[in-house]
């Protein structure tokens, strides 16, 4: 997966060819979260609430 950017050790990540519907990575410590990219909604996995 190309990563986009690390902000404060936080990775995010988006792979072109991915499944539905279009969303990021989100990889903080050992916490990974998909982030709907329309709504900015996780969409499976977790991430604390103050990152």
């Amino acid at each position: 997966m190309p990563q986009i950017d690390i902000i404060d050790s936080i990775k995010i990540i988006i792979n072109s060819g991915d499944h539905n519907p279009p969303h990021y990575h989100v990889i903080y410590n050992e916490n990974e979260a998909l982030i709907d990219i329309r709504t900015g909604n996780i969409i499976k996995g977790y991430l604390p609430p103050k990152i």
